[in-house]
């Protein structure tokens, strides 16, 4: 049976990542989402990785940040980063455009840098976030062929379980 909403299927996607990750992940959409009412949240489930962005609508390009789920990681992009003000240096990249900073857990959200960048982003952007608005979640695509979503040798917890059950002899 398919997901019925947006919801359902970033949480299928999501349990395609090692658990570590994705518990990462829902704790710093946790943090985001409240740092950005009325923000419109924008998923790619690609052939790298699981990305939700957020923006103004559901353009892309319109998009300020975004969270990108990797096997090992998540990262934190800040979507026109290449201008952003960083004194401390903690925005990693050399794109034109694109910088980010990868999050070891949700807390480095709540560094002062990281506060500060994102306050950066938010009032740079060139079609703000509306409070008022209602947040709501789109998915924009996902990819038919995709990247193993958990890194080498490390099985899902279903598999785990198939494999540690005896198999009746032949």
């Amino acid at each position: 049976m398919a997901p019925r909403s947006a919801r359902e299927q970033v949480a299928q996607f999501m349990a395609r990542f090692d658990p570590a990750v994705a518990a990462v992940a829902r704790a710093v959409l946790r943090r985001l989402r409240a740092r950005l009412p009325g923000a419109v949240e924008i998923v790619y489930d690609n052939y790298n990785a699981l990305v939700i962005g957020f923006g103004p609508t559901d353009r892309a390009s319109e998009a300020i940040l975004s969270i990108a789920l990797y096997p090992r990681w998540v990262s934190l992009f800040f979507l026109r980063g290449a201008v952003l003000p960083d004194p401390q240096r903690v925005l990693k990249g050399s794109g034109s455009r694109v910088r980010h900073v990868v999050l070891d857990d949700a807390s480095v959200l709540d560094r002062p840098a990281i506060q500060a960048l994102i306050g950066h982003a938010l009032a740079n952007s060139p079609k703000p976030l509306d409070p008022g608005r209602l947040r709501r979640m789109v998915v924009k695509s996902v990819s038919a062929k995709q990247r193993p979503r958990r890194p080498p040798g490390v099985k899902s917890a279903k598999a785990t379980l198939r494999g540690t059950r005896s198999r009746p002899a032949t």
